[in-house]
């Protein structure tokens, strides 16, 4: 059989060179890892068989096509390598019925599309001294701009400074005007208020005396009107005690001229009675 190696290396890259997207693609294929592992451990049993030899030929050739790739692969960052066992996994792949060319068909797809994807994984990825070249680069530039900024804070920014202390002063005599011209206005605003408070007040006090009188006619007005209404009373009283006096009089009057009628009419009945009988 082909060249094999030890179980210990069946990893995408090596412990102090593996990138993260390498470490992620190694936990996702770890089945395929363990599948080879159990793969050379039965090399023993296909040479039982009297197949060693080619099979071991033909996963030796895949194996050093699978290096190639990777080599040509890889080759570019240095540090990138991808250790694989394919004459294990031909040997098992042939044992659970695929064929010898099948065998090395898939192997060589499955190194293929590691390789892809290990190229999309260090797409993303730069080395540590691709990262301290650009670390260097940026502060650089950070460097450049610093100094641009202290230029500026020179020139630009002193004639900045004038025109704000320009602009504070203008600030400062419009905001005196205004509180001048504020005060002006309360004074104004103070003696208007004052002198209507005072006209209010002197209204209010004329007011009050034609209130008091006419509340001073109103009472004099209802005294008169009482002593009115009294002296009607009492000459109703008046009156009515001298009607009722009157009535009674008169009442007297009818009585006896009632009482003289009856008399008088009893007397003419008596004597047609004594002239009848």
């Amino acid at each position: 059989p082909g060249p094999r190696a030890p179980a210990s290396n069946r990893r995408l890259a090596p412990p102090g060179d593996a990138a993260p997207g390498a470490m992620l693609w190694s936990k996702g294929i770890s089945g395929l890892g363990a599948a080879a592992a159990a793969g050379t451990g039965r090399l023993r049993h296909c040479g039982a068989r009297g197949e060693r030899g080619e099979l071991g030929g033909l996963a030796s050739a895949a194996a050093r096509l699978g290096e190639g790739d990777v080599k040509g692969k890889f080759s570019l960052s240095g540090s990138r390598k991808l250790f694989f066992d394919t004459h294990a996994l031909v040997c098992l792949l042939e044992e659970n019925g695929f064929t010898t060319q099948q065998s090395e068909i898939i192997v060589s797809a499955l190194v293929k599309i590691m390789n892809t994807n290990m190229d999309v994984f260090y797409k993303d990825m730069v080395t540590k001294v691709q990262q301290e070249i650009t670390l260097q680069q940026i502060m650089s530039h950070i460097g450049g701009v610093k100094k641009d900024m202290i230029i500026l804070e020179k020139s630009e920014f002193s004639a900045l400074r004038a025109e704000n202390e320009k602009i504070k002063l203008e600030l400062y005599l419009l905001k005196k005007q205004v509180m001048d011209e504020v005060t002006k206005v309360r004074a104004d605003n103070k003696l208007g208020f004052n002198l209507e408070k005072s006209r209010v007040k002197e209204l209010y006090s004329i007011n009050e005396k034609k209130l008091l009188e006419i509340r001073t006619e109103i009472v004099a007005m209802h005294a008169q009107q009482d002593r009115a209404l009294t002296q009607t009373d009492r000459k109703i009283d008046t009156e009515v005690a001298g009607l009722k006096t009157m009535l009674e009089s008169h009442k007297l009057d009818n009585i006896k001229y009632l009482a003289g009628s009856v008399f008088t009419c009893l007397t003419v009945a008596l004597g047609f009675y004594r002239l009848w009988i």
